[in-house]
């Protein structure tokens, strides 16, 4: 109780009260180990430890925690290790505790709590002692805005001008600004770089830094970049940030200009479109005027551009020349110009000789010429039907026949200028009495229906007339001219008496042609009931013939023995089979028909009188049956 009633005391009674105990003869020591300084973030909690030493036991400590004020300190804590009591109308009343190990804890620091904090140790008969430490708060900035110069910077100034400004704020304590140009730090320097900076205390008590640059720009300073670095202090580390790097537009005279072409990339031809740039080394870039030079003189033809380019649309030889284009510096007033020769190439129209169309005889020579006059060498090319037929100014048709005949297209082009070219053509036409195209000789058979085709070549296209007698069973089904050819279809029955004739006639004269038609008469004769048909080899025609003449023999010489037995009675055959025999003895159709049979129906009659040994009446009969 006694202890309560000494906290609420005021601390100089309490201070007297322990300066009178040491006067008394106390001769112990107390010593207190603290930090000189603790940091701490604004808003968190700081934290200051306080380590008493005594050199002798105590059974009583009494541990005081003071500010220092303007002129004095002032108490904010009490503790006997029995009772620990925060003095009450303190701006800490509310905001600290002591720890067991006397260590003070102050919640959400302020601005205001960066003082000396006291700690003070009583240890009665062991003495006492005490010690400081100086709290700092820090607070970051915000991040660092820029702003550059709106308008240029020109090199041409006689006086330094404001780059840009930095802005640094709410800091604490108040941050620093440095100034970078291509990441190396810029220095005072007279007449070429002057930093100016203030510093505001907000009514929050924290910093606000504003920076201007001031600087000489230079040619060189038109790439060049410009940025600001604030450095600040928070708890146990230095920190800085970087705000945005910025471009400044710095204007200097034009000392040099340079007229160029950007359109088109190779050689100019009539009917291009052509650009001509004028293109200056100063900025802003100045105003351009554009002029052509008389050829004859050196007066100028001023053409009216607005912009840095002079366009000439679809242009002609007439376009070529030297353009000059000037520019006068609106700070300098200096003239600067550039001149460039502008060249158009061209290709006069083709001219051929002969033009048009030609004519010529079978078998003589034409020479036909293409020239068109150009700025630049050209290749002159023949083509007929998609072919190449020849190069150069002159194409010689020697010896014509009707396939020289068509149209010739000479091209002519300009290998060094892409795209320009010209072309023309002739039609040459070769003049010749009609050639009919033999007609193939044919075989068929009588009373067949077939297609005769007449082909005929000549100039002027020829006409085609029939000739056909022997039938009057015949008709033109097809008939149509392509170029110098005439083409004739005629269905026909085929006759033993038919003769037909194609002719083909134009105003030079004419030409016919004799279709030979051979007539082929195929009767087969039936089969025989006991012949066993034999597969026939394939053999040439001379073979051929040489069987069926052997054939004929064999049947001659076979006939006479059986009628020789016939007669002398060794075949008993009937009267009928005689009259068979001598049926097929006059007919002479029917032999021709027998040559024209194929060998199977010879080897089944040779097989029935030599393989299977029939009787006699058996061999006249299948003899008699065969004939018929």
């Amino acid at each position: 109780m006694a202890l309560q009633k000494l906290a609420q005391l005021n601390s100089a009674p309490v201070l007297g009260i322990l300066l009178i105990l040491t006067i008394q003869g106390v001769s112990a020591e107390v010593t207190v180990s603290m930090k000189d300084v603790v940091e701490v973030q604004l808003g968190d909690t700081a934290t200051i430890q306080c380590t008493p030493h005594f050199s002798e036991e105590t059974k009583t400590v009494l541990v005081q925690w003071f500010i220092m004020g303007l002129d004095r300190r002032e108490r904010i804590y009490y503790t006997d290790g029995t009772d620990s009591v925060a003095d009450n109308g303190t701006e800490y009343t509310d905001r600290i505790s002591v720890q067991e190990d006397y260590t003070l804890a102050i919640s959400n620091v302020g601005l205001s709590d960066e003082r000396a904090f006291i700690c003070q140790v009583g240890g009665m008969s062991a003495g006492n002692g005490e010690n400081r430490t100086e709290l700092r708060v820090y607070d970051a900035p915000e991040f660092p805005a820029i702003d550059g110069t709106r308008s240029g910077l020109s090199v041409s100034s006689e006086e330094i001008q404001k780059v840009a400004s930095c802005v640094s704020r709410n800091g604490y304590p108040e941050p620093k600004i440095t100034w970078y140009k291509n990441r190396s730090p810029l220095q005072t320097e007279e007449e070429k770089t002057v930093v100016m900076s203030q510093v505001t205390k907000e009514a929050s008590g924290l910093y606000t830094v504003s920076s201007s640059l001031l600087y000489r720009v230079s040619k060189e300073d038109v790439n060049s970049t410009f940025y600001c670095e604030v450095s600040y202090r928070m708890p146990g580390a230095e920190k800085m940030m970087e705000s945005r790097a910025i471009n400044v537009t710095v204007h200097y005279p034009t000392k040099q200009v340079l007229l160029i072409r950007d359109s088109p990339k190779g050689l100019v031809k009539e009917g291009d479109e052509v650009e001509l740039r004028c293109i200056g080394d100063g900025n802003p870039p100045p105003p351009y005027t554009f002029h052509k030079l008389s050829p004859s003189s050196e007066e100028e033809e001023d053409l009216s551009v607005d912009t840095d380019v002079l366009i000439l649309r679809g242009v002609t030889r007439a376009d070529s020349g030297v353009y000059r284009c000037k520019s006068l510096d609106i700070e300098t007033f200096e003239e600067q110009s550039s001149e460039l020769k502008v060249l158009v190439n061209y290709l006069d129209p083709i001219v051929l000789t002969p033009s048009g169309s030609a004519e010529l005889l079978l078998g003589e020579t034409l020479a036909v010429s293409c020239n068109a006059l150009s700025s630049q060498e050209t290749r002159v090319v023949w083509m007929k039907d998609g072919q190449e037929m020849g190069q150069g100014s002159t194409l010689t048709l020697a010896n014509a026949s009707f396939d020289s005949a068509g149209d010739y297209i000479c091209t002519v082009t300009v290998p060094a200028v892409p795209g320009l070219h010209r072309s023309s053509s002739v039609r040459v036409r070769v003049l010749g009495i009609p050639v009919v195209l033999k007609p193939v000789q044919l075989e068929v058979r009588d009373g067949s229906k077939v297609n005769l085709t007449c082909k005929a070549t000549g100039f002027p296209e020829p006409s085609i007339s029939w000739k056909v007698s022997g039938t009057k069973d015949y008709q033109e089904v097809a008939h149509h001219v392509d170029k110098n050819t005439a083409v004739s279809v005629m269905s026909v029955i085929v006759t033993p008496d038919l003769k037909i004739t194609c002719n083909a006639s134009n105003s030079l004269g004419s030409d016919e042609g004799l279709f030979g038609i051979a007539l082929i008469s195929v009767t087969p004769p039936p089969p025989s009931p006991s012949s066993t048909v034999q597969p026939v080899k394939k053999e040439g025609s001379g073979v051929i013939i040489v069987g069926i003449i052997v054939g004929i023999l064999l049947l001659a010489i076979l006939g006479s023995v059986l009628y020789f037995l016939y007669k002398t009675g060794k075949i008993p055959c009937g009267r009928s089979g005689k009259q068979e025999i001598s049926r097929a003895d006059s007919g002479k159709d029917d032999i021709v028909v027998e040559m024209k049979t194929d060998k199977t129906e010879e080897a089944g009659l040779l097989q029935g009188v030599n393989g299977d040994k029939k009787p006699p009446s058996d061999q006249c009969e299948k003899y008699i049956d065969l004939r018929n």
